[in-house]
């Protein structure tokens, strides 16, 4: 409360002291929300494989979610640059809870808060910035994986031309909620590599400095990403990724005692699409190899899609299948997750348009392997043993959902 009164007191302030302020104001945000249960009347649990990083989102989502955010120009200098402040409202609670602001199932914080300088004539357009800001968010929607993230707390160059190139740089100490200590980090990008018609390259390279503990360790990784435009109709994106010690969080600040015989790469490709106005979808398949000391290795794979048909300008099918497979000590974990949802969209008929209001059947099933890592690793969780599914080894959930951004 002490953040948001100090800064909404900064921007009252700006208006007395800045000669020329700007008036443009930008409010944005995200919410979803809704209400589910098990179709054997227990309470909804959403299915996860143990050592997946992501889930197939559709119907398999357990919380109320929502993001809001203003942001407001405050100068307009003379030589055309930008001074604006920027801050985003966090609100989090799963299903089933009494929300509140802290606890072991619901929290609001500022995720966003921070300021930038854009459109600067020195660095050819780019920017600066600091403060807490998500930043380089590349993700997969029907996963919600966020494979590149570069949002932390710091400060940071963004996207500086020069020639062809957009140059940026970011200095990190914290880039996760439940990040402990803090931890500097330093990512470098460079993007606007023109590879063919309609093709972007962008890479990039992570440094994650030795924490002050005697068993940490420095660390590092890299990551290539090709997007091509005009692809069979749609979007295509391409990623590889590699890590050793810290570096192996991948596009976050990894575990930090680990040295660098631990190791991690992953291959990423999606397709979006719209091929007619009344269809489209995306695609995924991600691929992990992780190798660390004692025999904990782990190899995982996800491929899955969702696709939409809208039979009228505002009401459409929508159906996800997702299969998630995880080779680790004590075998192969196996998860095959599957959804359908007729939705009522009032903002039109395309894959994207929002907001959505849906109704969701989910089912799925996992093998013995995936059961046993879930009853050690994540007790009471769907796929356990001790979870609402019992011994089963599939289950199903109904429920609503609607889902909704705006800029």
């Amino acid at each position: 409360m002490r953040t948001v009164t100090s800064l909404g007191l900064a921007l009252s302030m700006s208006y007395l002291v800045l000669p020329h302020a700007a008036q443009a104001v930008v409010f944005s945000g995200y919410v979803r929300s809704g209400a589910g249960g098990s179709a054997n009347g227990g309470s909804q649990a959403c299915f996860q494989l143990p050592g997946a990083q992501s889930k197939y989102r559709l119907g398999n989502e357990c919380e109320q979610y929502m993001e809001l955010d203003l942001r407001q120009d405050l100068l307009t200098l003379d030589d055309g640059s930008v001074l604006s402040v920027e801050g985003m409202a966090q609100l989090y609670n799963e299903y089933g809870h009494t929300p509140k602001f802290t606890g072991d199932y619901g929290f609001a914080r500022m995720n966003q808060m921070y300021a930038e300088l854009s459109n600067m004539p020195a660095l050819n357009g780019g920017s600066l910035w600091a403060g807490r800001r998500f930043y380089k968010r590349n993700d997969i929607h029907i996963s919600d994986f966020y494979y590149w993230n570069q949002s932390a707390t710091g400060f940071g160059v963004d996207e500086m031309v020069i020639g062809d190139l957009k140059y940026s740089y970011v200095f990190s100490r914290k880039d996760n909620y439940d990040q402990k200590p803090y931890i500097n980090r330093q990512d470098f990008n460079v993007g606007g590599f023109q590879t063919n018609p309609g093709g972007e390259l962008e890479v990039g390279v992570s440094y994650i400095e030795k924490p002050g503990s005697t068993d940490a360790h420095s660390g590092w990784s890299v990551a290539a990403q090709h997007v091509q435009d005009e692809f069979l109709g749609g979007i295509n994106t391409l990623a590889l990724q590699y890590g050793e010690g810290p570096g192996t969080g991948l596009g976050y600040t990894g575990d930090p005692t680990l040295d660098d015989n631990a190791k991690s790469w992953r291959a990423v490709e999606f397709f979006d699409w719209q091929i007619t106005p009344r269809l489209g979808g995306q695609i995924e398949v991600v691929y992990q190899k992780d190798i660390r000391t004692g025999g904990a290795d782990q190899n995982w794979l996800s491929v899955g899609g969702r696709t939409s048909y809208a039979f009228t300008e505002q009401f459409k099918l929508i159906g996800e299948l997702g299969r998630d497979q995880v080779e680790a000590p004590g075998g192969t974990r196996k998860l095959t997750k599957f959804t359908v949802a007729p939705t009522w969209s009032p903002a039109g008929p395309g894959f994207w348009a929002r907001p959505e209001l849906r109704l969701y059947y989910t089912y799925a099933s996992w093998n013995e392997a995936a059961q046993r890592a879930a009853s050690e690793l994540e007790a009471g969780s769907a796929l356990s043993d001790s979870g609402v599914f019992g011994t089963a080894r599939h289950g199903s959930n109904v429920g609503v959902q609607v889902e909704y951004w705006w800029k």
